[in-house]
């Protein structure tokens, strides 16, 4: 029995008029409605004319949700409104899970299986309205999806019906987009107004100072304060709290703090049991408060009733790729303005209500206006094998609100690339075929595929399906020894272990031959997984043959059921487990040698590596030092301190994240491997030859035989022989790294160099630049000689520098016979002495003692008497006395005080009353 008076109370009501007239002149439209008024439940039911106010006829409804905790609340409410259990009218399906049966019009999916349809049916039979829901928060599948949608419109289906949901100010984006496939402008925007109630907005910001979170790192003191800010909304709130955290560990952290708060705390995100979930959602009713401690997942996909009080902690988490380096991982970013927004409004679903936001209000303008488009941040491998098998490998022909960067693309591209996914021009090629049917990231079909030829389809679908969802942190870093403690379900009760059982059937059955029982030989199975997701940011692509995916123009015949593999997707008969692969107890039958696959020697540990290895070969590390790491990919790692890990001479990494702050990366789960097991899974990235390099840590010529996985070397000895010209090579760099001092500099080859320097900085050309940029820039010219000679370093420090640079003086002009008279090395000073003239400076130096430069009026001049000199006069000791660029007006004003201060000192020397008609001397006066 329809419940008229649930459905008559919801305020998208008054909207469905102008969507259903506007679906009736054009083929798509954007439904902009707030949180709360029913977008979700009642017009797909309206879409479907399943409900007073709907339409005539019945008409097939897809709804595609973001998660798959959404897809079964929607599809419980929508039954429930119909007075219904799910699997009848309305039914729903998710990745393990399936409810449909004859009756079904409304089938509610994630957006993964919703790719996995369209991939392996392009027409997408059976469907006559598709509803893409929470289209604001651009999540990757859900825009590949559209996309797509829009893809066979355009080619295949012009009747298909497209409605995008958002619960945001975004929807004339959506609209331009879903009207570009027809050229027929925007399509239309149907407002749907809210029952609002008034939110009192409180600033809590943390009394002490709190460090800003990076990577996966919150801040306790945060966290402190947000449960301190959550005891305070049961005192001053009414009805449930809703508190909006990061993540699951945030979330177990801040319920361990609110222990005796009088409440019933309860977590709500996507690991949570589904009786958690169920719980959550059907609202407390009893006389006790809730405090619902949730992920993003409450802000606009589900309703939770009785709350009145939002706690906000500010934060929210966003997937992130590091290309560089291919460590892809989640990290804690600051909530935008429109999901902040979005959390107060839940406090004002059924009354007025109150919201806490815990930072300050000045705070609120520096933040993100929308949250980023995991197109923008996200590892796209899964998107660029969606595009290659769909027949656009550039993605150049795809509507999207934003294009993938082209950087990410590339990266993407080359991992598909590494895993035989695609072709050099980016296509997909059979075994990319076979990896997107198995609703995986690439690289773990890549390791499911390969993975069972060697340790058998059972092990490699255990070990796929623990690295598919990330296991609790609380098993510990090995992956193995997590392996051994989820099959022994020691999970501590979060359902993880469940879940992990029906992934591990799932991927069993798919990898194996139609038919195989659990003891037949690895192999790829013959039909689509039904129910397979994508895993990661993008989703995963379905099955087919690359060329039959792209719909544009393509001409098409009638099609059976053979067409659409074994079970068409919206198969009204009820699913038993004989449409699956047989199966036996997991982890416990016996097992034949083809079941183990070739490998059978492996034991939990070696297999888990291998399998790892397989997915990330990229990450296989090999031991440096203590307890640290370095991956094939170049960047260091280091395990947890104690970890088990850290004894190993291999790893294959399988979870890891590096800190903005730190250049090595964190081992957050990994298994213990060899080299045989390394040199197997990184394969494509093994190189050998020789490697005359200079190396900064011994500084000097490395010349060696080399065998690498990427940065890691497996083997290595000395090279008798090197080639000359890549040891001229490695020489260079040298230079290049510490600058012409490799070499000999003699004091006369310093000498020379500065009078150089000084001839260009007087008289430029032809007298040549010796700056170091300059000398390392024409080596040819001037060391050419030693470094045909030379082998090591020892070889050009034995090189006299002034021999090499005496090559670069302008011999050519004739100039260079000029160097001695415009650049003397040394002066005679009128005591007969010759000295040393100090060409370091800006202004060249004549150091003499002062009596030896009596009787001269003029001051020294060089460069043809363009320069003068500078002169320090010493005293007889050798020690500065004075100094003067004009001698005569010494001799008259400055010599009277420098001889009284310095006649006593040395009475032994002349200090005659007139210097300028003195004798000069070099002696005493005894000696004189």
């Amino acid at each position: 029995m329809i419940r008229t008076d649930e459905l008559l109370a919801l305020p998208v009501r008054d909207a469905l008029p102008g969507l259903l007239e506007a679906l009736r002149t054009r083929t798509g439209a954007v439904l902009a409605a707030p949180p709360g008024t029913g977008k979700t439940t009642l017009v797909p039911l309206a879409l479907a004319g399943l409900v007073p106010g709907g339409r005539a006829g019945p008409r097939r409804v897809l709804v595609a949700e973001p998660r798959r905790m959404a897809v079964r609340a929607a599809a419980r409410r929508m039954a429930w409104l119909l007075g219904e259990e799910t699997g009848r009218r309305v039914g729903f399906t998710v990745r393990g899970e399936r409810r449909v049966s004859r009756e079904t019009v409304v089938e509610v999916v994630t957006t993964g299986v919703l790719l996995q349809r369209l991939q392996r049916d392009q027409e997408l039979p059976g469907a006559d309205t598709v509803l893409l829901d929470e289209c604001h928060e651009r999540h990757l599948d859900a825009d590949t999806a559209a996309a797509f949608l829009l893809d066979v419109r355009s080619a295949l289906r012009p009747e298909l019906e497209l409605v995008a949901a958002s619960a945001t100010t975004d929807a004339e984006a959506w609209a331009r987009l879903l009207g570009s496939a027809d050229g027929s402008g925007p399509a239309p925007v149907v407002r749907a107004e809210g029952r609002t109630y008034p939110v009192t907005v409180r600033h809590a910001p943390p009394p002490g100072p709190v460090r800003p979170p990076h990577g996966m790192r919150v801040d306790p003191a945060l966290l402190e304060h947000v449960a301190a800010t959550v005891r305070s909304a049961l005192r001053d709130g009414d009805g449930d709290v809703l508190c909006f955290l990061p993540g699951t560990g945030e979330i177990a952290r801040v319920a361990g703090m609110l222990g005796g708060s009088g409440a019933e705390v309860l977590q709500l995100h996507g690991r949570a049991p589904a009786g958690v979930q169920e719980a959550v959602l059907r609202g407390g009713g009893g006389a006790r408060r809730r405090v619902v401690l949730a992920t993003s997942v409450a802000e606009s996909s589900l309703t939770v009733p009785g709350v009145r009080t939002v706690v906000d902690s500010g934060l929210a988490r966003e997937p992130r790729m590091d290309h560089g380096r291919g460590l892809g991982s989640l990290t804690t970013v600051r909530v935008s303005r429109a999901a902040a927004a979005q959390r107060q409004g839940r406090a004002a679903r059924e009354a007025p209500g109150l919201a806490f936001r815990c930072w300050a209000e000045g705070e609120d303008a520096r933040l993100p206006s929308w949250p980023s488009p995991e197109i923008a941040v996200a590892d796209l491998a899964p998107f660029a094998l969606q595009a290659a098998c769909w027949g656009d490998p550039g993605a150049s022909g795809l509507a999207l609100l934003d294009a993938p960067p082209a950087g990410a693309m590339a990266a993407a591209r080359e991992v598909l690339r590494a895993v035989g996914a695609v072709d050099g021009n980016g296509r997909a090629t059979e075994r990319g075929v076979r990896m997107a049917r198995m609703g995986l990231h690439p690289r773990l079909a890549r390791a499911l595929l390969d993975g069972a030829r060697e340790v058998g389809a059972r092990r490699a679908a255990e070990i796929v399906a623990l690295l598919s969802e990330e296991p609790p942190r609380a098993l510990g870093d090995d992956l193995a020894a997590v392996w051994r403690a989820v099959r022994r379900e020691s999970t501590g009760g979060d359902g993880y272990a469940a879940r992990w059982r029906r992934e591990t059937r799932r991927l069993e059955a798919a990898v194996r031959p139609a038919g195989a029982g659990a003891g037949a030989g690895a192999g790829v199975a013959a039909g689509p997984a039904e129910g397979a997701e994508g895993v990661g940011p993008a989703g995963a692509a379905a099955s087919g043959p690359a060329e039959a995916r792209r719909p544009r123009g393509r001409d098409r015949g009638p099609r059976t059921d053979l067409d659409r593999g074994r079970r068409t997707e919206l198969d009204p008969g009820p699913r038993t487990d004989s449409d699956r692969a047989p199966r036996t107890d997991l982890g416990h039958s016996p097992r034949t040698d083809l079941d183990r696959g070739r490998r059978t020697e492996l034991s939990d540990d070696g297999a888990a590596g291998l399998v790892a290895a397989l997915a990330f070969p990229e990450r296989v590390a090999r031991r440096r030092g203590t307890d640290s790491f370095v991956m094939v990919n170049g960047t260091g790692a280091e395990p947890a301190d104690g970890s088990r890990l850290g004894t190993a001479e291999w790893l294959a990494v399988a979870v890891a994240d590096r800190p903005a702050t730190s250049a090595s990366a964190r081992i957050r789960l990994a298994a213990v491997t060899d080299e045989d097991t390394a040199r197997l899974a990184a394969g494509p990235l093994r190189t050998s030859g020789e490697e005359v390099v200079w190396s900064a840590g011994r500084g000097d010529v490395l010349a060696r035989a080399v065998e690498r996985l990427g940065a890691v070397e497996l083997s290595v000895r000395p090279l008798r022989e090197p080639d000359p010209a890549a040891v001229r090579a490695a020489l260079l760099e040298g230079l290049r790294q510490e600058g012409p001092g490799l070499l000999r500099w003699s004091r006369d080859a310093v000498a020379l160099r500065q009078r150089m320097a000084f001839l260009h900085r007087v008289l430029g050309a032809p007298w040549p630049d010796v700056s170091d940029a300059a000398l390392l820039g024409c080596t040819d010219l001037w060391l050419g000689p030693e470094l045909a000679r030379a082998r090591r370093r020892a070889d050009l420090e034995r090189a006299d520098a002034g021999t090499a640079l005496a090559r670069l003086l302008p011999w050519a002009t004739g100039d260079a016979a000029r160097l001695d008279r415009l650049a003397p090395e040394r002066m005679e000073v009128p005591s007969g002495s010759r000295i040393r003239i100090d060409y370091s400076g800006e202004q060249p130096v004549l150091a003499a003692k002062l009596q030896e430069l009596f009787g001269r009026q003029e001051t020294p001049r060089i460069a043809d008497g363009r320069v003068p000199l500078l002169v320090h006069l010493l005293s007889p000791a050798g020690r500065p006395a004075a100094v003067t660029a004009d001698l005569a007006s010494f001799w008259r004003e400055g010599y009277r005080s420098v001889r009284a201060e310095l006649r006593g000192r040395y009475p032994k020397h002349p200090w005659p009353e007139d210097p300028a008609t003195a004798a000069p001397t070099r002696h005493t006066k005894r000696r004189s």
